[in-house]
């Protein structure tokens, strides 16, 4: 196995510091190297470099901006194998799974790049009362220094989703890990590193939690741009002074299946939904809602397809479910299927560790859950999906509006009538037909509502996030 040693980039500068993070393997428990744990001193100098890079950068041509991103394209790219391989041992994520969130970035990359060379304000009419010969147009004004904290799950393309829409509008941006898959973005601090990015412009720094809190707390930061879980999320907010707070924080996906769907296809696609990453994803499937005609039917399909997808060594090409990142996260799911099933929920699946010493949690499938079961009100982020009946379209909404989440859900079904009235009913941020809740792609806005979070990323959306219009009327 590789070992990773890997610095932060303050300054401009690949920095260590006297302490070191050691990181393991999360399969095999095996230690792939370390990250350095930046001292008070070296978060002062990296957010003071930010404050001087926006004075200095703010006003770099388009062309510039989009050089920087293609430099990093350039470089992930030549590295991209190194990049798989690293992900699969830091964040357990089957190779497979890896190879795409590799490939993802690039595309989200390419994506920044035109973004950023297209980005403009737009003309305002004013041919009308005191307006009539005047013209007006806006200006996207970059709001400041943006403070980024990327969670464990998709260590790169989640972290790029703050670094694009920052180079591209010339806001300086410092990323902070996440301490369980630091080592991803040390890769990217040296490559920014050898391209001789501008000082203080894309900075990573990683550090505890107390003091990337204090970071939030920080005045000269205008933006926070946070991924990780709504109970941080919101905690963050309360307590920061950024002019521009922007939270991703996942939810507990819901998808619907009427009595017009393909059930083959429906099952097949949702059972890999569900236990891809074991769960993992922010947009996860976890609630199923399926017309009651055809639950037995759709249940005793979906139960044969979680049956053939294979959990275990993430570095297998045949395997969907690999490992959970901690050995905690697997005893809080195991914690809370057994208070389930002990409280009325019936188990059809899984239920149990398969192998403690790899993080490996089966395959889970539970019904008859019900409201104020962790399960199914909270978001598991592991490997397990609720099925529940309902008996027609409007009981479907309900139930997948029931719930503090917000950010995807899905239908399948051949009646315009149902998915017209889905469309318009569910409260989430996007809304998929016949595929997955999990289904994306890095240009289309992405975000939720209710306790998901607020702002979109994804191309020109981001941008207009971390900026502000500026008018400009000419008499």
């Amino acid at each position: 196995m590789a070992n990773w040693e890997m610095q932060n980039l303050i300054a401009g500068r690949l920095t260590d510091a006297p302490q070191r993070a050691e990181i393991h393997d999360k399969y095999s428990g095996e230690l792939i190297g370390s990250m350095p744990l930046a001292t008070d001193k070296h978060w002062e100098t990296a957010i003071a470099s930010a404050v001087r890079a926006f004075e200095r950068f703010r006003d770099f041509s388009a062309e510039r901006r989009a050089g920087i991103l293609q430099a990093l394209y350039d470089g992930i790219s030549a590295r991209e194998n190194e990049f798989i391989r690293l992900i699969v041992a830091e964040a357990g994520k089957p190779v497979g799974y890896a190879r795409s969130e590799v490939r993802r970035a690039l595309d989200n990359l390419s994506t920044g790049i035109r973004a950023t060379l297209d980005y403009a304000g737009r003309m305002v009419p004013m041919d009308y009362l005191n307006g009539k010969g005047k013209t007006a147009y806006t200006l996207r004004i970059p709001y400041g220094p943006v403070l980024g904290i990327s969670p464990f799950n998709f260590p790169l393309n989640l972290a790029l989703h703050k670094i694009i829409p920052a180079v591209a509008t010339g806001s300086p941006v410092l990323i902070k890990p996440a301490p369980q898959t630091p080592l991803t973005m040390g890769l990217v601090a040296r490559i920014l590193a050898d391209a001789d990015v501008p000082e203080g412009l894309v900075q990573i720094v990683f550090g505890t939690n107390e003091q990337a809190e204090r970071a939030v707390r920080d005045r000269r930061f205008a933006v926070l741009s946070f991924t990780g879980s709504d109970r941080v999320g919101w905690h963050l907010k309360n307590i920061s002074p950024a002019r521009k707070v922007f939270l991703e924080m996942g939810g507990n996906a819901a998808a619907v299946v009427d009595n017009t769907a393909d059930v083959e296809r429906a099952a097949k696609k949702l059972a890999y939904g569900g236990f891809l990453y074991a769960g993992q994803i922010c947009i996860s499937v976890q609630r199923i809602y399926v017309f009651r005609s055809i639950f037995d039917t759709f249940t005793e399909r979906f139960l044969a397809e979680t049956a053939r997808l294979k959990t275990g060594d993430p570095t297998d090409e045949q395997t969907t479910a690999g490992p959970m990142i901690s050995a905690k996260e697997v005893q809080r799911i195991d914690t809370w299927v057994k208070k389930a099933v002990k409280n009325g929920a019936r188990l059809l699946a899984g239920g149990k560790i398969l192998d403690a010493s790899h993080n490996l949690y089966a395959p889970t499938v539970l019904t008859d859950v019900r409201p104020g079961m962790e399960v199914l009100d909270n978001e598991a982020f592991a490997p397990v999906v609720n099925i529940l009946p309902v008996d027609d379209i409007n009981a479907a909404i309900a139930e997948v509006n029931r719930s503090r989440y917000g950010l995807q859900a899905a239908i399948y079904s051949d009646s315009y009538q149902n998915i017209r009235r889905f469309i318009q009913g569910v409260e989430t941020g996007g809304v998929i037909i016949n595929d997955i809740p999990g289904f994306r792609i890095d240009g289309m806005p992405y975000g939720g509502v209710k306790d998901s979070g607020l702002g979109r990323e994804g191309g020109r959306w981001a941008l207009d996030e971390y900026t502000q219009p500026k008018l400009v009327v000419l008499s």
